[in-house]
C-alpha cells in the first residue's frame, strides 16, 4: 500500500526529546508486567509438595512465602486466561481510538479511563485470600491496561515516519526497559524487606507518574482529527475485516508478520511467566532475590534497543528480526543444559536481552510497514491481537508441558526454543520490504 501520513511530515520528524517523553508512556506500562509476572505464580503456586519435595531432594531451601499450592498448568493459565478479553478488546481500542477525538486528543482518553481500572486491580494482587480472588484481581488489572496499552503504543506511528519507527522505537523501548529495570530491582528489594504487597503498591505510583509524564508532554496534533481521515473513505474495519484485508495482499506478507509475532511471543511469554517459578522452584531461590536477578535481562535489554532500533534502520527489520530469532533458539535450546545455579541463570538472561531486543524493537514497525498509514490504530491492534492471543497459548502450553514432564519448569526452556525456530521459519516466508515515504 502506499502510506498516506496521517499528519504533516514536519510533525513527525524525529527527535529525541519528543522521542523520550513518548518513551513515559511505554515506561509506566512496563513497570507492571515485571511486577506481576515475578510475584503472581510464585502466590499461585507455593506450597505445592511436588516442588517442596524436589527442593528438599536437591538441598535447595524451600521459599518462605504463603500460596494456594496450585500446579503449574493451572497456575500459569489463571495467570493468563484474561488475556482471551485482551485478544479482542485491544484490537477494539486501537481501531477505535483511530476514530476518536476529545479535548483531551485522541488517545489519551483510553489513557484516563483505562489507568485507574488497571491500578486498582494491581494493587488488590497481593491481598488476594483465594486464589479465584486473584483471578479477579487479574482480570481488572488487564481489562485496564487492554483499554490503553494501544493506544499509548500507536502514538509510535502517529508521530514518527515509516524510515524513523525503528529508531524511535529503540528509545521507546528502552525506556520501557528502563521501567522493567526499576521493577525487578525495586521490585525484589522491596519484597525481601517490607513484604508481599509493597511492590505492587510502588509500582503502581509509578506507574501513575510516568504516564501522567506522558499526558502532560505529549502532543497529538489536532490535524489527525480534522481532516487526515476521511470517515466515509476509510470506514472501521473490524478484527476479522482487517486479518481478511492483510490475507488479500499479494505477497500476504502481513499474515505472515503476525504469525511470527504470535510464535516468538509464545516462546517468549512462557519462559516470563515461568521465570521466577524456575528461580524459585527449581534453583531455590528466594522470590526477591529472583526478581533481583532478573533484572539481567532488562539491563541487557536497554544496553541494545537502541542499537537494535539503528540496525533495523540501517539494514532492515526481517533480517535483524531473523537474527535476533537465531541466538534465541540457540540460546533457549543450550539453557535446559547449562543453567546450574545463579551465576548461569544471570549469563542466559544477559544473552536473551540482547537477541530479545533485536526482535522486539523491529516488531511494531514491521507490523506497520504492511500495514495502512490511515489506519495505525488498527494495525496497532493487530500486533496486539497475536501478541495477546500468544500470552494465552504461550504460558498455557508450557504449564502443561511442566505438568507432564514432572513439574521441571527446567523445560520451558527447549519448550520456548521450539517457537522461537517455528518464528524464524515463517519469517524467512516474507521478503523484505522498502519503505517510502510519500510527501505531504
Amino acid at each position: 500500500m502506499t502510506p498516506q501520513p496521517a499528519i504533516g511530515d514536519a510533525l513527525r520528524r524525529f527527535t529525541y526529546s519528543k522521542t523520550f517523553i513518548i518513551g513515559f508512556g511505554f515506561l509506566g506500562i512496563s513497570i507492571v508486567w515485571p511486577i506481576f509476572n515475578q510475584f503472581v505464580p510464585i502466590f499461585l503456586q507455593a506450597g505445592n509438595p511436588q516442588f517442596e519435595a524436589q527442593l528438599l531432594a536437591e538441598g535447595r531451601a524451600i521459599p518462605d512465602v504463603v500460596g494456594f499450592g496450585l500446579a503449574p498448568s493451572l497456575a500459569l493459565f489463571i495467570m493468563t486466561w484474561d488475556n482471551l478479553i485482551n485478544v479482542f478488546v485491544q484490537p477494539w481500542v486501537g481501531a477505535r481510538s483511530d476514530r476518536t477525538w476529545t479535548r483531551f486528543g485522541r488517545r489519551k482518553p483510553w489513557i484516563l479511563v483505562g489507568l485507574p481500572i488497571a491500578v486498582l486491580g494491581f494493587v488488590l494482587l497481593p491481598f488476594a485470600p483465594t486464589a479465584l480472588a486473584i483471578a479477579a484481581f487479574i482480570l481488572i488489572t488487564n481489562f485496564g491496561m487492554a483499554l490503553f496499552r494501544s493506544p499509548t503504543v500507536a502514538w509510535l506511528g502517529d508521530l514518527f515516519l515509516p524510515d524513523d519507527r525503528s529508531k524511535a522505537n529503540g528509545i521507546i523501548n528502552l525506556m520501557g526497559g528502563i521501567g522493567s529495570l526499576l521493577a525487578f530491582l525495586g521490585g525484589g528489594f522491596l519484597f525481601n524487606n517490607f513484604g508481599r504487597a509493597a511492590p505492587f503498591i510502588a509500582g503502581a505510583v509509578l506507574m501513575v507518574v510516568a504516564l501522567a509524564v506522558a499526558l502532560w508532554r505529549v502532543r497529538e496534533p489536532k490535524e489527525v482529527a480534522a481532516g487526515a481521515i476521511d470517515e466515509a473513505a476509510e470506514p472501521h474495519l473490524s478484527l476479522l475485516e482487517s486479518l481478511r484485508l492483510l490475507g488479500r495482499s499479494a505477497d500476504r506478507g502481513g499474515i505472515y508478520v503476525l504469525l511470527g509475532i504470535l510464535f516468538w511471543f509464545m516462546a517468549f511469554n512462557a519462559l516470563e511467566a515461568g521465570l521466577s517459578s524456575f528461580a524459585v522452584f527449581t534453583l531455590g531461590i528466594a522470590p526477591g532475590t529472583a526478581s533481583i536477578y532478573a533484572a539481567a535481562i532488562s539491563l541487557s535489554f536497554i544496553i541494545f534497543a537502541w542499537p537494535a532500533g539503528v540496525a533495523g534502520t540501517r539494514y532492515g527489520r526481517r533480517g535483524v528480526i531473523l537474527a535476533g530469532l537465531t541466538g534465541l533458539t540457540i540460546l533457549f535450546a543450550a539453557a535446559y543444559f547449562l543453567i546450574q545455579g545463579a551465576a548461569t541463570f544471570i549469563i542466559v538472561l544477559v544473552l536473551g536481552g540482547l537477541f530479545w531486543a533485536m526482535v522486539n524493537v523491529n516488531s511494531l514497525p514491521l507490523v506497520y510497514d504492511y500495514g495502512d498509514e490511515r489506519q495505525i490504530g488498527t494495525y496497532t491492534g493487530l500486533y496486539y491481537f497475536s501478541s495477546q492471543l500468544a500470552a494465552v497459548l504461550g504460558p498455557t502450553l508450557g504449564g502443561v508441558v511442566v505438568d507432564v514432564l514432572g513439574d521441571q519448569y527446567r523445560w520451558l526452556f527447549p519448550f520456548s526454543a521450539v517457537f522461537m525456530a517455528l518464528a524464524w521459519l515463517v519469517m524467512t516466508r516474507i521478503r523484505a520490504r522498502v519503505v517510502t515515504v510519500a510527501a505531504s
